[in-house]
């Protein structure tokens, strides 16, 4: 037995006095059953009968006017006129006993329907295909074919051979012969007016023939926002079958993609251009402590995600070490001031292992590497050692035995390790007059560790578990006693007896909360900074660690992370400060702090760029919107909302803004100011885009919807025009080179296309094909289909972000795993080359080119990192 929805013809009732919008929803339900080979309704007058009762019509789509009409088709052979309606159920659903299709007439590709087959008829295939035939309206339709030409010649190859397929061509002998003849059809162009009048569609309200009369206009069909629509081309079936379609696996579904007719052709080489370095914003203070130095030279040294950052500021320069395959997690100046050894975090592949680097400030090359296979999670502290030129390093595992290990690292030897056993180690250092002994400190422990020569290690708890005693910062006077700050605001001296015995000689509160860094000065001033409170003090450490003199940070500059002076070794007072807010100060405290470098301090999502000039624009969860010219910081605002996502005007002259709150700002780009604000809905905006003439924007949100609004004076004026519904929540979204289309991408990577003429989702992918896109943003679809599966990097990579340069030449894509990587474009095979760079750790959130395609900028999600590259010759 098989069930469908149909509508009954009414027998007593003058079907022209009945709305057409009434007629054609009320659906009834008529359960089916066979009589003598064919199919008929077991109840209800007029019920249908004949072998088109095996099919009905879930979505008819007709010739025409660009949206989806319905045919009036004849499933009957006793003339009766039936309307099949949508099928129950989710979307979709395929039932036990049949399978919904899509049928195209094979000479006029416009007529289109979708059917629900019966898989368990007792019809010969033959008939069943002649009575699809007149569904599309057409006579003695003798073969069913796939998109690629393969021909469907029984019910078993649909079930089995063509189960992924869903599109298929009917065609009539004569078009059979005409594509089988020894003259292969040309490809046509017509406009849908024609296509129209040449394929009458029947209307049972009125008895004439349809081609003597005008098609009425449906009134429920919403306002378009746009003209006439141009001509669509069509193309004969031969043209369909020139190439194969691709079909890529993503998080374990198949997904088929279908290709333009004309296109560039296979390249699957490597660009002649690559990624450099340009560029690092920010500064790592939301989770790091003790990050920032000063070199010999006056450079600033700090890190950001996997790049140490050399900054100079007189020369408004750059350098960076770029040797590390994850998240740098701690570094430490070498005593000459010549060398830096950083720990990385471990990352799931075997290049990207925990490990420490040793490495020069002068030429940035990697002199050792060690610890490969010997460290777990990462390197949570390393250090180098004082009284013997630093011969010795340091480090602790991040792993769950927090283990503490020392290399003599010119040879990369291991002297010892001891498995400290703490949940938290924050920090550890070598003491200053014993290289002998290691002192480790965290969340409730503070040890003393003395290495041995048989390489095992005597330990001494100062602090006896289970405290709760945070120790987050270490220092030593000239004499060798330890200072030590926690978490709840007290500096804490500890000294040694002639015994050799620890104790406590000073205790006092410098800070309401949390301290963050403790630094000694030469001279024996000892500067703390509080993280909670923003105050950094001066004490005297020959009073008795008397008060000097403190100062307190603004509230938008954030908490104290780090301090370091400017010119080490001179007593001017000069510093330079690390914030929370991922940014750097330098002052002193007898004046102000001034801004040295911004950056965002919470994930960072929101990245546009500028359509006439280097410029882009960023904003993050911290509710700062920011605009850079290259790496200039042109302005900084605030808004009242997270930001997730951001878009220019054409004209250059407003920029978008999507909140997590459903609302969309639009600031003027030229001063900051807000000139406009609409509540889309209540879910977070994680697309938006312009369409080429600036005269809409097209919103995606969460919620799977895409909302429209007319825009006017320049990006300044909104206006709500339409919703187009929607299920899965969107990605990334790209308009069409003529403004009537969109395609977006869904969190869970289906490629889905809307007509924004007819204000509808529900588009063919194949129909879709060779629409011309204005950007390309999505991260699925046929030209970017080779940056997946990709045979040299795991078929287990996740893209998170695609885009395409202006000239059409280059494609950049950024995955899970912290990859960036340069194909060309268009990118077909996953046999594709690419030049890689891996600088994150976690996803690259988003990257696009900037207006000339010199430079690329790239965001990171969840660290907050910003970076831009330069796009050179390779």
């Amino acid at each position: 037995m098989s069930s469908c929805f149909v509508n009954t013809p009414v027998e007593s009732e003058d079907l022209t006095r009945i709305p057409h919008a009434e007629r054609f929803s009320r659906p009834k339900t008529a359960s089916y059953g066979k009589k003598n080979g064919v199919w008929y309704a077991s109840g209800g007058a007029g019920g249908a009968s004949g072998p088109g009762a095996g099919i009905g019509s879930a979505a008819a789509a007709g010739g025409g006017g660009g949206g989806w009409g319905r045919p009036h088709a004849s499933l009957s052979r006793k003339s009766s006129v039936l309307e099949a309606e949508p099928l129950g159920g989710p979307a979709g659903a395929k039932p036990s006993s049949g399978r919904v299709i899509r049928i195209i007439h094979g000479d006029n590709h416009n007529i289109q329907c979708r059917v629900l087959l019966n898989l368990r008829t007792s019809q010969p295939f033959e008939e069943v295909v002649e009575d699809l035939g007149q569904v599309l309206k057409m006579n003695n339709a003798k073969k069913m074919q796939t998109v690629h030409g393969q021909e469907v010649r029984s019910f078993s190859q649909l079930r089995n051979e063509f189960a992924d397929v869903d599109t298929f061509y009917l065609m009539t002998e004569s078009m059979r012969q005409a594509v089988s003849g020894p003259s292969s059809p040309v490809r046509r162009s017509r406009s849908r007016a024609a296509s129209t009048h040449a394929h009458p569609i029947m209307d049972d309200r009125d008895d004439r023939p349809a081609n003597t009369r005008r098609r009425a206009r449906s009134k429920s069909r919403p306002r378009v926002l746009y003209a006439d629509p141009e001509p669509i081309r069509d193309y004969a079936v031969l043209d369909l079958m020139k190439e194969e379609p691709v079909r890529v696996t993503i998080r374990g579904l198949r997904r088929t993609f279908y290709p333009p007719l004309h296109h560039a052709p296979l390249d699957n080489s490597p660009p002649d251009k690559r990624l450099q370095l340009n560029w690092v914003f920010g500064y790592r203070g939301v989770d790091a402590r003790r990050n920032l130095w000063v070199l010999p030279t006056g450079e600033i040294m700090y890190y950001v995600a996997a790049v140490a950052v050399l900054y100079d500021r007189d020369e408004d320069a750059q350098r960076h070490y770029v040797g590390h395959t994850e998240d740098i997690m701690c570094m430490d100046l070498h005593p000459s001031r010549e060398m830096v050894a950083s720990g990385q975090r471990a990352g799931r592949s075997r290049k990207t292992q925990a490990h420490i680097r040793i490495w020069s400030t002068e030429t940035l090359l990697t002199l050792y590497v060690f610890g490969m296979g010997e460290l777990d999670a990462g390197v949570s502290a390393v250090a180098f050692s004082q009284l013997n030129g630093g011969s010795y390093v340091l480090a602790v595992d991040a792993g769950r035995e927090r283990i503490l290990s020392v290399w003599q690292w010119q040879w990369g030897h291991l002297l010892g390790k001891v498995a400290t056993l703490h949940d938290d180690v924050s920090g550890a250092a070598f003491h200053p007059l014993d290289d002998n002994l290691l002192i480790t400190h965290g969340k409730g422990h503070l040890t003393f560790w003395t290495r041995r020569k048989d390489g095992f290690f005597e330990r001494t708890d100062i602090i006896k578990p289970p405290s709760r005693t945070h120790v987050t910062a270490l220092q030593f006077e000239q004499d060798g006693d330890v200072v030590t700050a926690d978490a709840d605001g007290f500096i804490t001296v500890y000294s040694v007896d002639a015994d050799g015995a620890y104790f406590v000689r000073l205790e006092f509160e410098a800070h309401n909360k949390g301290v963050s860094s403790l630094v000694m000065l030469s001279e024996g001033t000892l500067l703390s900074g509080g993280e909670k409170d923003r105050r950094i003090i001066a004490w005297d450490s020959l009073q008795n660690y008397k008060k000097i003199t403190e100062t307190k940070l603004a509230e938008s500059a954030g908490g104290v992370r780090s301090l370091y002076p400017q010119r080490p070794g001179r007593n001017d007072g000069n510093i330079y400060v690390g914030t929370t807010r991922n940014n750097i100060l330098e002052g002193s405290l007898q004046r102000r702090f001034n801004q040295v470098v911004f950056g965002h301090c919470r994930q960072l999502w929101g990245l546009a760029v500028h359509p006439d000039e280097e410029m882009f624009a960023t904003g993050g969860h911290d509710k700062h919107v920011a605009l850079w010219r290259k790496h200039k910081l042109v302005w900084c605002t605030q808004v009242p909302y997270e930001v997730v996502s951001l878009s220019f005007h054409p004209f250059g002259m407003a920029l978008a803004v999507g909140s997590t709150e459903g609302h969309l700002i639009v600031l003027n780009a030229e001063t900051s100011a807000t000139v406009a604000s609409v509540r889309v809905c209540g879910s977070p905006l994680s697309c938006l885009a312009y369409n080429p003439a600036g005269d809409v924007i097209a919103v995606g949100s969460q919620n799977g919807s895409v909302y429209l609004f007319r825009v006017s004076r320049d990006g300044y004026s909104y206006k709500r025009a339409h919703k187009i519904r929607g299920s899965q929540p969107l990605t990334q979204l790209d308009w069409s080179t003529d403004g009537g289309f969109l395609q977006t991408a869904t969190e869970e990577y289906d490629l889905t296309f809307w007509d924004v003429k007819a204000l509808s989702a529900e588009k063919s992918p194949v129909a879709m094909k060779d629409v011309k896109w204005y950007t390309q943003t999505c991260c699925v679809g046929y030209t970017v289909a080779g940056i997946w599966n990709n045979r040299y990097y795991p078929m287990t990579s996740l893209i998170v972000s695609a885009n395409r340069s202006a000239a059409h030449d280059l494609l950049i894509s950024g995955d899970s795993d912290g990859y960036l990587r340069l194909f060309r474009y268009p990118c077909l095979s996953a046999k594709a080359e690419y030049n890689e760079e891996k600088v994150y750790s976690l996803q690259v959130a988003c990257g696009r080119f900037l207006y000339n395609d010199r430079l690329v900028a790239t965001v990171g999600g969840t660290d907050a990192t910003l970076m831009l590259w330069d796009v050179v010759d390779d």
